[in-house]
């Protein structure tokens, strides 16, 4: 009975312990992932019967090609699959990969992993890399009017640093937990 309650003990121990460590410090290690809106009317008739079973479309983020260059991707992924996807079907769905992943847009890191988070940012410190950082391309109403999740701030973040944000790694991912952490979902946190 003793070993039993000792183990019951640590164990209590161990999930308080996780409880207390802020969701983003304890995702350290995973890569982000960019997070696509589907679109709307046939194109995502067109997806959802022709992508989404094999495949998710936030792989499309990570890329950004002319119309050609979509075309050989498609053609290259599904020749395994030997999946084929033509007529209208294809045309709507390279006019929208185009519009959205085109040649003029930075495509999602592929590289970008999540460092652990062990010192945390206070909010002055926060506000000092959101002014330096975010306020030389847009108001800051954007950044405090906005409720996501850790992961979603990440996604902004990485996404908003490919764009010209200045800040390193470490800033990155501080700022993620404090975005989470003062901005994350519930609204009147």
């Amino acid at each position: 009975m003793k070993w039993m309650t000792g183990t019951i003990a640590l164990w209590a121990v161990a999930v308080m312990a996780a409880a207390t460590i802020p969701v983003a410090a304890q995702i350290g290690g995973r890569p982000a992932r960019p997070q696509v809106i589907p679109p709307q009317g046939p194109v995502r008739q067109v997806i959802n019967k022709n992508c989404t079973s094999c495949h998710g479309i936030d792989d499309y983020a990570f890329n950004s090609f002319d119309r050609a260059g979509w075309s050989g991707y498609i053609d290259a992924k599904h020749q395994t699959q030997k999946v084929t996807l033509a007529g209208s079907d294809r045309e709507l769905l390279l006019d929208w990969l185009v519009s959205k992943f085109g040649p003029g847009t930075k495509p999602f890191p592929r590289t970008y992993v999540a460092q652990e988070v062990t010192t945390f940012f206070s909010d002055a410190e926060a506000e000092e890399l959101l002014k330096r950082a975010c306020a030389s391309c847009h108001a800051l109403d954007r950044v405090n009017d906005a409720r996501f999740s850790p992961d979603r701030w990440r996604v902004v973040t990485v996404d908003m640093r490919e764009r010209g944000a200045k800040m390193a790694d470490e800033e990155l991912e501080r700022l993620v937990e404090w975005l989470g952490r003062t901005k994350g979902t519930n609204p009147n946190q």
